[in-house]
């Protein structure tokens, strides 16, 4: 596996940011399943009884997350086909992921696992407990719970830990690449296939097929460049520049193997004796030069003006000026119209 540059890291840690706040995003949608205050009070005269309702209330009225869960404890055991179910641990996983204690809300969230054990009830719960674990860097019991869930398609599940994964190869930690592009594949094969889990509503599928869908192929095109697989990595940012166009970090990426490309080019051209073929090599480097400044030109052109950019436009710019003089005889002229170019094609 190769590893990452060190300033392809820095680079990459400045676009990961907001990877990581949508993670915090993607996690507590879970217990969104849940129907609002609403329609729960419009249900009871006809689906809960008293018994059950009195049950509730006792959940409701419990001190603290220790003595909620053992009243829920109590309520599934009397009334494990409920039709409140689902919104009991909903409410209850709510609640303990605002719990701000990383070690106390693993452990409540382990403790309503225990509870409720139905493949329903994972889905609300296997997700918060998998963001509980990623913020106290416990890796390996996020992608355990993660390959427990993999198997009853947990769409959430899966996109997060596609997401992390990579996350951790941006970091130069490999360990869970391999799980992780697994994850990512099987996220992006349900949302293009279009199997909005039920517990979705419309809002929070689109925000998958338009959000998380882009992340997806990018963090994929970003192992291949990472296992060496150009071609892989070039169909995979090509896709995911197209669902998200306004994403200057899937152009960086690009330049930065057609870069790799072009380096290897100048040391066939500087290994080459006078003559004709030393004249194809150089211009097979000068043309992959080429590529290389129209890919860092939209990175700049998508990152100007954007403070969370801002790293990654400076020092794209930097090289970009660098390339673009070597190309037109030490003038920059026309590089502000190219990057203008790109700033309109976007919309900007």
């Amino acid at each position: 596996m190769i590893a990452l540059s060190r300033r392809v890291i820095r680079l990459a840690g400045v676009c990961t940011a907001a990877a990581a706040m949508g993670l915090a995003i993607i996690a507590f949608a879970a217990p969104t399943s849940a129907a609002p205050e609403g329609a729960q009070a419009k249900d009871k005269p006809a689906q809960v009884s008293d018994a059950e309702t009195k049950a509730i209330a006792k959940i409701n009225a419990a001190p603290d997350a220790a003595a909620k869960i053992q009243a829920a404890g109590e309520f599934v055991k009397k009334y494990p086909k409920s039709t409140m179910r689902a919104r009991v641990v909903a409410q209850l996983a709510g609640e303990i992921n605002k719990v701000q204690d990383p070690a106390q809300r693993i452990s409540s969230f382990e403790s309503l696992q225990a509870v409720f054990k139905e493949p329903s009830d994972a889905e609300v719960i296997s997700p918060l407990l998998i963001d509980a674990y990623v913020a106290a860097n416990r890796l390996d019991d996020a992608f355990r719970l993660g390959a427990d869930t993999m198997a009853k398609n947990d769409i959430t599940t899966m996109t997060n830990l596609g997401i992390i994964g990579v996350n951790e190869v941006k970091k130069n930690n490999p360990k869970y690449a391999q799980q992780s592009q697994s994850y990512a594949a099987k996220a992006i094969e349900f949302i293009e296939a279009g199997k909005k889990p039920d517990s979705f509503d419309d809002a929070r599928w689109t925000e998958y097929q338009t959000k998380w869908l882009p992340q997806l192929y990018q963090g994929m095109g970003l192992l291949a460049i990472v296992s060496g697989n150009r071609a892989e990595a070039a169909a995979r940012l090509a896709k995911a520049a197209s669902l998200n166009p306004s994403d200057p970090f899937n152009y960086y990426l690009m330049g930065h193997m057609l870069n790799d490309e072009y380096k290897e080019k100048a040391e066939e051209f500087k290994k080459q004796s006078a003559g004709p073929l030393k004249d194809v090599k150089l211009k097979e480097a000068e043309g992959t030069m080429d590529r290389v400044i129209e890919a860092w030109a939209k990175v700049v052109a998508l990152s100007e003006g954007n403070p969370q950019y801002q790293q990654l436009h400076d020092a794209v710019l930097q090289d970009l000026q660098s390339y673009f003089k070597y190309r037109h005889n030490g003038s920059l002229d026309g590089l502000q119209q190219l990057i203008d170019k790109y700033k309109k094609s976007s919309g900007q």
